[in-house]
Order: C-alpha cells, then sequence, then structure tokens
C-alpha cells in the first residue's frame, strides 16, 4: 500500500460524526446552574430515512408496516411511533422516518431487501436534525416563532406539519400538552437555536441533554 492510500484509508476511518449544533456545545451548557420555564434539547445524530411508495400499493404497505413494525401513517399530518422508530406523515407518497443513533443503516438495510418496485428511499440523517421544547411556557415560544395555529385543538399530540418556524422551515409536531418536537435542517440549525435562545429569554431557557 503506497502513502497516499494509507493516508486515505487512515483518514477515511477518522471521520467524525458531529451535531449541527456541535459548536454550540450543549452539553457544557446543560451542565450549568439554569432556571427557567423552556426546556430545550437537541436530539441529535438520529437516523433520518425519507421513503417514498405508493401506499395503495399493498406489498409496499404490508413490506414497510413489517419491517418497521408500525404501519405507515396515511392521514395527512400524522405520526406514528414505537420503541424503534417515528414515521411522520409528509405527503400522500411520501414519510419520515427516525430512527435511534446507528438504526437508520438496518432498517435502509432491511427495507432494500425486501421492497421491489417502484420506491425511493434516502438517507438524509447528516442533513437535519431534531430540537426538542418543553415546559409551561414552551408552547408560548412556538406560538410567537410560528403562523401555524399550534392551539390544542389545531396541533393535538401526534399531528406534524411542514411550516414557517421564525424564517426557515421545519416539520413541528406536539408531542405532548407541553412539548413540541422540530426537525430542522442542518445548515439553519445554528440560525434556529440563536433565535429560540432570544424568543425564550423572557420566560428563562434551560438546556437539557
Amino acid at each position: 500500500m503506497s502513502n497516499i492510500t494509507a493516508m486515505m484509508a487512515e483518514a477515511d476511518t477518522a471521520v467524525r460524526v458531529e451535531s449541527p449544533l456541535y459548536h454550540a456545545n450543549l452539553p457544557m451548557l446543560a451542565k450549568k446552574d439554569q432556571q427557567g420555564e423552556v426546556v430545550l434539547r437537541e436530539k441529535a445524530l438520529l437516523g433520518h430515512l425519507v421513503l417514498r411508495g405508493k401506499i395503495t400499493n399493498e406489498l409496499f404497505a404490508k413490506t414497510v408496516a413489517r419491517v418497521l413494525g408500525v404501519a405507515l401513517p396515511t392521514t395527512p399530518c400524522s405520526s406514528v411511533e414505537n420503541n424503534q422508530v417515528l414515521v411522520q406523515w409528509l405527503a400522500p407518497d411520501e414519510w419520515l422516518i427516525i430512527t435511534e443513533s446507528g438504526q437508520e443503516e438496518q432498517v435502509q438495510a432491511e427495507l432494500r431487501e425486501h421492497l421491489s418496485g417502484h420506491y425511493s428511499l434516502v438517507d438524509v440523517s447528516g442533513g437535519q436534525t431534531v430540537l426538542a421544547l418543553s415546559g409551561p411556557k414552551a408552547e408560548l415560544v412556538v406560538r410567537k416563532s410560528c403562523h401555524y395555529d399550534v392551539h390544542p385543538s389545531n396541533l393535538p399530540t401526534g399531528k406534524c406539519v411542514g411550516t414557517t418556524f421564525a424564517k426557515t422551515g421545519v416539520l413541528l409536531r406536539r408531542t405532548g400538552a407541553d412539548s413540541f418536537e422540530m426537525v430542522v435542517r442542518r445548515s439553519f440549525a445554528d440560525y434556529v437555536w440563536m433565535w429560540l435562545q432570544d424568543a425564550s429569554r423572557e420566560y428563562g431557557l434551560v438546556i437539557e441533554k
């Protein structure tokens, strides 16, 4: 093996996976004494897969359900989850599958092994992250940052919508009475992080691991 080849091989094994907000050092901020009514946590380095296919294709739908352990949600803006995956509806023929860190490769391999015909499966894990917002004032922060009506009657638990948060697009999902999750594109993660710091200032922002 030449020196150049050896260096390239060494570089390949030394690739470092970093969260879109690694520079903010959120784990360090979480160690500090904090008080506030808004809690922010980055659910970093999860697996993100975008699946496309015809839900009217019975074989496609049954195969995906067997691999994931849950049936694909067919109601617009709905989501389903189990202990392994979270699946969010994006369009009539498109879903976002979120897995635990490191599990996306196995899920992708199993889907590719069992699926056939016309479908698309893309790993977008490096291109986005998930921010979780909770606490008694979390909804107020979301309300003043988002044009979408997030009242529980319009955004109940489990519902997910593609909307504008501040000035960037996110996939917003209510996860509880006072909790939300946002899927944010990598290139806008820092912008959303800075926005949340400012929008939460009057309530106090707590960073959680």
